[in-house]
């Protein structure tokens, strides 16, 4: 092992799968950029070699800081260093640090994020969190998890496909914690005005731009000590960034054309589709920010990875739609027609599936039908339409048919969807409630885009 390897790795506390939960130092910027160090009881950090993590950048003293674990949180202490010891933006003799909380040793930024071990975190025995519903292992999996963070303040980050119910599961974090008598607002930040979206954040001031004719509390006045959900937060215009970055370090914000200093005590839950990791890579997005949002980051697997949950879902939709309207009361799905809908892939995810069977139940009660079957739903007409319906080769197993029966499917309906668009993905991808990626990709795939 070189000298220099050595010295970043002296006396650092590997990430052990034994704790239930830990405290995780990273290491954001300098020479040690990337390292991860498990908090225990207490760490020291500083240039020389006896240090628990060791750090041979410049502005680092020799002995510059330590973290203990206290009663109250985890304290971090200066040491009476050259360059100063910062909890966001602020020179501390000493500070209690929360998880999602910025910490500078000199001039290296490190962030603390709180990891449970999901080794030691079972899948939940609920198939249900609040209003998420999923009995498959990948989604009790993930409530396990989120039934141990939702009474935390640490902030959450949601990934994955659009329609996933990424919204549902942010609404469910907030109904579960101690916030819940508090406000839920939800900021779409792909859905706001690039010239408003700072303002629908912070508020504004009577006066600060063209239209501003009275003063507006934004998001994080309004919420108190609720929740904001960043919805599409991926979105977000690169320079707003730092000013959602400043609400999450110091807890304080501006309204725009304001000069007073407000409070944030707003819990964060951000969601979004984009792999915010590769967009750090390629310049649109903070990496310090991303640190920040990602505390607990939480992938929501895409429903064609969880057909199990098929079932479950389509009961819950025909029984909202029971209540919602008298005339379904009668409707009913047979056994063969919700084995359909498991075997389709569903790119539009959970939101896909819930419009598919709410217009095949208006369908249904409009023409007196009482049960519901595959060729009267969308997905079934749109299969009919491909011409492969039969009769069936008695050759062919049953998968060799149905990998033509959905490729031809496939084909037939990304053609049909990109000729209303004039071959504009973007506005077919909106239009099928589709994730554009998944959409670009199906259209190559069967050589209908170069």
């Amino acid at each position: 092992m070189s000298h220099d390897k050595a010295e970043l790795q002296t006396r650092a506390a590997t990430i052990a799968e034994g704790d239930p939960d830990q405290l995780v130092l990273v290491v954001l910027t300098g020479k040690a950029r990337g390292q991860r160090v498990s908090v225990r009881d207490k760490l020291r950090i500083g240039k020389a070699p006896d240090n628990d993590l060791v750090l041979s950048d410049d502005t680092v003293s020799r002995h510059h800081c330590e973290l203990e674990r206290g009663d109250g949180g985890l304290v971090v202490r200066d040491l009476d260093s050259t360059n100063h010891t910062r909890v966001g933006r602020t020179k501390v003799r000493e500070a209690t640090l929360a998880p999602g909380a910025t910490l500078t040793v000199g001039d290296v930024d490190m962030v603390l994020r709180t990891e449970p071990n999901r080794t030691h975190i079972l899948p939940s025995e609920s198939s249900s969190f609040g209003e998420a519903l999923g009995p498959s292992l990948s989604m009790r999996t993930l409530f396990g998890v989120l039934e141990h963070i939702a009474p935390t303040d640490a902030p959450v980050l949601l990934e994955g496909e659009t329609g996933t119910g990424k919204d549902v599961l942010a609404r469910s974090i907030h109904q579960k914690s101690p916030r819940a008598k508090e406000p839920f607002l939800v900021v779409d930040c792909g859905a706001v005005s690039y010239n408003l979206i700072e303002s629908e954040l912070f508020g504004h001031e009577r006066g600060a731009f063209t239209g501003a004719v009275a003063q507006r509390q934004g998001a994080f006045e309004s919420a108190g000590r609720g929740t904001v959900f960043l919805d599409e937060v991926g979105e977000l215009p690169i320079d707003v960034q730092p000013k959602l970055l400043r609400v999450l370090e110091s807890g304080e914000f501006r309204r725009v054309g304001g000069n007073k200093p407000m409070k944030a005590a707003a819990r964060i839950v951000a969601a979004t589709k984009r792999n915010l990791k590769e967009e750090v890579e390629r310049g649109k997005f903070r990496e310090d920010l991303y640190f920040r949002l990602a505390v607990v980051p939480m992938f929501v697997p895409p429903l064609r990875q969880r057909r199990e949950d098929v079932p479950a879902l389509v009961e819950h939709f025909l029984s909202l739609a029971r209540k919602r309207d008298v005339a379904a009361a009668d409707v009913v799905i047979s056994a063969d027609t919700v084995a359909g809908l498991s075997a389709h892939d569903w790119p539009g995810n959970v939101r896909e599936l819930r419009n598919v069977l709410d217009r095949a139940i208006y369908i249904a009660t409009a023409s007196g039908e009482s049960e519901l079957k595959l060729v009267d739903l969308p997905v079934g007409a749109a299969l009919a339409k491909t011409g492969v319906s039969g009769p069936f080769e008695p050759s062919k197993t049953y998968r060799e048919v149905k990998a033509e029966f959905e490729a031809e499917f496939e084909r037939a309906y990304v053609h049909w969807l990109l000729a209303r668009h004039s071959g504009n993905i973007s506005a077919a991808a909106r239009e099928a409630k589709m994730d554009r990626k998944y959409l670009s990709d199906l259209a190559k795939r069967h050589g209908l885009r170069d």
